[in-house]
Protein backbone atom coordinates (compact mmCIF):
# COMPACT_ATOMS: atom_id res chain seq x y z
CA UNK A 1 0.00 0.00 0.00
CA UNK A 2 1.56 3.49 -1.05
CA UNK A 3 1.19 6.22 1.63
CA UNK A 4 2.67 9.40 1.64
CA UNK A 5 2.10 11.28 4.80
CA UNK A 6 3.11 14.94 5.39
CA UNK A 7 4.05 16.77 8.53
CA UNK A 8 4.82 20.14 10.10
CA UNK A 9 2.47 22.86 8.81
CA UNK A 10 1.73 25.36 11.17
CA UNK A 11 0.31 28.79 12.28
CA UNK A 12 3.60 31.22 12.14
CA UNK A 13 3.91 34.43 11.83
CA UNK A 14 5.34 36.77 8.63
CA UNK A 15 8.96 36.14 7.72
CA UNK A 16 9.06 32.72 10.13
CA UNK A 17 10.10 29.30 8.87
CA UNK A 18 8.64 26.55 8.56
CA UNK A 19 10.06 22.59 7.13
CA UNK A 20 7.53 20.52 6.36
CA UNK A 21 8.67 16.31 5.94
CA UNK A 22 6.80 13.71 3.30
CA UNK A 23 7.52 10.36 4.83
CA UNK A 24 6.52 7.67 1.79
CA UNK A 25 6.55 4.38 1.85
CA UNK A 26 5.10 1.37 -0.57
CA UNK A 27 6.99 2.13 -3.63
CA UNK A 28 10.40 3.24 -4.52
CA UNK A 29 11.30 6.03 -3.65
CA UNK A 30 14.84 7.09 -4.70
CA UNK A 31 13.85 6.40 -8.08
CA UNK A 32 10.90 8.77 -8.09
CA UNK A 33 10.67 12.37 -8.70
CA UNK A 34 8.67 14.09 -6.00
CA UNK A 35 6.72 17.35 -5.94
CA UNK A 36 5.56 19.55 -3.59
CA UNK A 37 2.12 21.71 -4.64
CA UNK A 38 -0.27 24.10 -2.86
CA UNK A 39 -3.59 24.95 -2.37
CA UNK A 40 -4.86 28.37 -1.03
CA UNK A 41 -8.69 28.56 -0.29
CA UNK A 42 -10.89 29.06 -3.40
CA UNK A 43 -7.38 28.84 -5.50
CA UNK A 44 -6.28 25.78 -7.98
CA UNK A 45 -3.16 23.37 -7.30
CA UNK A 46 -0.15 25.67 -7.54
CA UNK A 47 3.52 23.70 -7.96
CA UNK A 48 6.01 24.71 -5.68
CA UNK A 49 8.83 22.12 -6.06
CA UNK A 50 10.70 19.35 -7.97
CA UNK A 51 13.33 16.68 -6.96
CA UNK A 52 14.23 14.45 -8.95
CA UNK A 53 17.72 12.66 -7.77
CA UNK A 54 19.73 15.95 -7.15
CA UNK A 55 18.20 18.40 -9.10
CA UNK A 56 15.62 20.69 -7.91
CA UNK A 57 13.00 23.60 -9.54
CA UNK A 58 10.81 26.02 -8.19
CA UNK A 59 8.47 28.00 -8.75
CA UNK A 60 8.64 31.80 -9.16
CA UNK A 61 6.59 32.48 -6.33
CA UNK A 62 8.78 30.61 -4.10
CA UNK A 63 12.69 30.65 -5.62
CA UNK A 64 15.17 32.14 -3.61
CA UNK A 65 12.39 31.05 -0.09
CA UNK A 66 11.90 27.48 -0.04
CA UNK A 67 14.50 24.57 -0.64
CA UNK A 68 13.41 21.09 -1.42
CA UNK A 69 15.46 18.44 -0.34
CA UNK A 70 15.31 14.62 -0.19
CA UNK A 71 16.25 11.71 2.16
CA UNK A 72 16.12 8.34 0.01
CA UNK A 73 17.55 6.19 3.30
CA UNK A 74 14.45 7.67 5.17
CA UNK A 75 12.38 7.64 2.22
CA UNK A 76 11.12 11.18 2.74
CA UNK A 77 11.12 14.74 1.13
CA UNK A 78 11.23 17.81 2.71
CA UNK A 79 10.60 21.28 2.04
CA UNK A 80 12.04 24.06 4.12
CA UNK A 81 10.39 26.94 3.91
CA UNK A 82 11.74 30.81 4.60
CA UNK A 83 10.50 34.39 5.03
CA UNK A 84 6.84 33.00 5.06
CA UNK A 85 4.55 35.48 3.18
CA UNK A 86 0.66 35.46 4.13
CA UNK A 87 0.06 34.79 0.40
CA UNK A 88 2.09 31.49 1.47
CA UNK A 89 -1.24 29.87 3.48
CA UNK A 90 -2.45 26.84 1.72
CA UNK A 91 -2.88 23.28 2.05
CA UNK A 92 0.77 22.13 1.17
CA UNK A 93 0.64 18.38 -0.35
CA UNK A 94 3.66 16.08 -1.88
CA UNK A 95 3.08 13.86 -4.71
CA UNK A 96 5.02 11.67 -7.13
CA UNK A 97 6.12 13.45 -10.11
CA UNK A 98 3.68 11.27 -11.91
CA UNK A 99 0.84 12.39 -9.50
CA UNK A 100 -0.35 8.92 -8.57
CA UNK A 101 0.42 9.00 -5.17
CA UNK A 102 -0.84 11.72 -2.90
CA UNK A 103 -0.10 12.87 0.87
CA UNK A 104 -3.08 13.78 2.75
CA UNK A 105 -1.81 17.46 3.03
CA UNK A 106 -0.66 20.10 5.99
CA UNK A 107 -1.89 23.53 6.08
CA UNK A 108 0.19 25.97 6.69
CA UNK A 109 -0.89 29.62 8.13
CA UNK A 110 1.07 32.76 7.89
CA UNK A 111 -0.31 35.62 9.63
CA UNK A 112 0.21 38.11 11.93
Amino acid sequence: EVQLVESGGGLVQPGGSLRLSCTTSGFTFSSTAMIWVRQAPGKGLDWISTIARTRTGYGDSVKGRFTISRDDDGNTVYLQMNDLRPEDTAEYYCANWALDYWGQGTQVTVTS
